[in-house]
């Protein structure tokens, strides 16, 4: 089979380097022409659909794991997909989305399952919302075959802008504060870049999960203090918290982009957060990486690529 994976931040990189260790035929797709160890890379705009089209000629599969500016979504995001479903469908080939959850909003604590209806009020969330809708819609009026991966914030290899990323790990290798949003006495499930990857890898290869969202599978939910517990016992340091609420985001957010933006979904930290896998896991199996060997690779990653 022929596949083609639309971006490569942490989790494009790691699905097209697993596809290609298992021999099938690997084309990744960014601006800039870098290439994720060994896999082949067309440099180009995804959000282009003659570019598409093109890139997406014999292929079988399409992997939209594309990411906009954090602050750029509504206007960014959703023209991208929509190039990326053109060309698959002008070629024949299946769509697999790579999504995250804030399309949901706030449940008041409850778990996470697919079958949640979309509530989020920010516009992000928004967007993520009215992107699965398209391509859901678009998979059933039989324009194109297409199955969408779900799987909440994200750690491991590469992965340093993230709630569970260089803001955690490096300081944890350090001796010194880890700096977490919310409140770090929730639970949070925390998804493995790793896992994510042979979760959409499985979605592009089975028939069964076209025409729907699954969420990924994850390893025991932890809170976020638990969690980043278990990271500095791995470096033998002891763990150190530094917290930042809601009234510091704000403030700060006056000033940075990006952390204004944070605001809108930070209701994953100040309340419970625990995706519910069970239907993927019924369907496909639980590929989920205990955290017992995911903690221990992901800090041995960001020791060996220290910050510059």
């Amino acid at each position: 089979m022929r596949h083609v994976v639309f971006g490569t931040g942490p989790v494009g990189s790691a699905l097209a380097r697993l596809l290609a260790a298992g021999g099938e035929d690997v084309i990744a797709v960014n601006r800039s022409g870098r290439e994720p160890n060994g896999v082949r890379v067309i440099a180009g705009d995804a959000g282009d659909a003659e570019f598409a089209t093109s890139v997406l000629r014999g292929a079988d599969v399409a992997y939209q794991c594309l990411n906009p500016p954090y602050t750029k979504w509504p206007e960014l995001f959703p023209p991208l997909q929509e190039a990326v479903v053109a060309g698959a469908r002008a070629n024949g080939a299946k769509v697999v989305s790579f999504e995250n959850l804030y399309m949901y909003g706030p449940t008041g604590g409850a778990p996470l399952t697919e079958d949640l209806p979309y509530e989020a009020t920010g516009a992000k969330g928004r967007v993520r919302g009215e992107m699965a809708r398209a391509l859901l819609d678009a998979h059933r009026r039989g324009e194109v075959r297409a199955a969408i991966g779900r799987a909440s914030d994200f750690f491991g290899p590469e992965a340093l802008v993230s709630h569970m990323g260089e803001r955690v790990f490096y300081p944890a290798l350090a001796g010194k504060k880890a700096q977490v949003m919310g409140d770090p006495d929730q639970p949070h499930t925390f998804s493995y870049i790793p896992d994510i990857a042979a979760g959409l890898a499985t979605l592009g290869a089975r028939d069964e999960a076209d025409g729907t969202a699954w969420h990924l599978p994850n390893a025991e939910t932890l809170t976020t203090r638990r969690f980043v517990e278990r990271i500095y016992a791995e470096t033998g340091h002891d763990p150190a918290l530094s917290v930042m609420p809601r009234f510091m985001v704000n403030l700060i957010g006056v000033f940075h982009p990006t952390l204004r933006e944070i605001k809108e979904v930070l209701f994953e930290f100040e309340e419970p957060f625990v995706v519910d896998s069970t239907a993927f896991e019924s369907t496909f199996g639980d590929p989920a990486t205990p955290l017992d060997s995911a903690i221990p690779a992901t800090v041995e990653w960001f020791r060996a690529n220290p910050k510059a």
